[in-house]
């Protein structure tokens, strides 16, 4: 039951993007599209899930002044294995995320959860949260892209289906500011009635 709740937690109560606010960086610089908001989501949980299984494989052996120096090279590792192979296998994704990809080593969403939940919990506990964490964002880049997409060029996975150009302002970085806050207006009201 403890591990349901450690899995579900990233998707509202504890969403990273909605009800967190933590790496907006890549949220607002890469979720122009759908597939992109998927892409980089999906890169961020891998990430988050083996940074998660490897700080807690290691906690017991890294000192406490080395430690935050430690993640970050874990982090750093996975984040070029995700790097590598993206640019191998989707050239096209890799080009569209561009330098974000190596900024989720930085991203506090990763370094937040290894620091928080993986250094003081169990490898499954931690791959668990790293999972549900990582498909949280996801979901909310996911969802970020597809209103963007949707309302600034009238297609969704580059399928139109509203004739005309669409509102040009969601494509561009204020869109995003705009889409973002409305997203997290809408989250807050399905928390209160949800409580």
């Amino acid at each position: 039951m403890n591990q349901i709740k450690n899995f579900t937690k990233g998707f509202i109560k504890e969403n990273p993007v909605f009800v967190l606010f933590l790496g907006l960086c890549p949220v607002l610089g890469v979720t122009t599209s759908a597939i992109n908001g998927i892409g980089m989501g999906l890169a961020t949980t891998f990430v988050l899930v083996m940074s998660n299984f490897v700080v807690s494989l290691i906690k017991n052996f890294v000192p406490d002044k080395v430690r935050i120096p430690s993640f970050i090279v874990i982090i750093a590792s996975f984040v070029t294995i995700v790097e590598l192979t993206m640019q191998a296998y989707l050239p096209s994704l890799f080009e569209a995320l561009g330098l974000f990809i190596p900024l989720i080593v930085v991203n506090c969403v990763v370094l937040g959860r290894a620091e928080a939940f993986a250094s003081k919990n169990n490898i499954f506990s931690s791959i668990i949260d790293g999972l549900g964490i990582g498909l949280g964002f996801t979901f909310a880049l996911f969802l970020l892209g597809s209103v963007r997409e949707i309302l600034g060029s009238g297609s969704i996975f580059n399928f139109k289906f509203i004739e005309g150009d669409g509102i040009l302002i969601f494509i561009l970085s204020p869109g995003a500011f705009i889409a973002l806050g409305y997203l997290i207006v809408l989250v807050n009201k399905l928390k209160k009635k949800g409580a």
